[in-house]
């Protein structure tokens, strides 16, 4: 028998995406809800995706599945 595959966390593979380059990229947090006290200015940059802190790196990989 063969070593078991690693699963992938699915609800991790929900939020993150790898980048070309290999960088993980995510979604901004606080645009679920509660928008009345929010500039639009907030809103607006909320809506752009970032690339996720590299000390995160390393734990989101092993979610992914460890690709790249």
């Amino acid at each position: 028998m063969g070593n078991a595959k690693m699963k992938t966390n699915r609800s991790a593979a929900k939020r993150l995406r790898l980048t070309g380059s290999g960088k993980v990229k995510r979604n901004r947090a606080y645009h679920g809800h509660l928008f009345t006290a929010k500039s639009p200015k907030r809103l607006r940059n909320l809506r752009k995706s970032s690339i996720l802190a590299r000390a995160d790196e390393g734990r989101a990989r092993r979610m992914l599945g460890g690709g790249k």
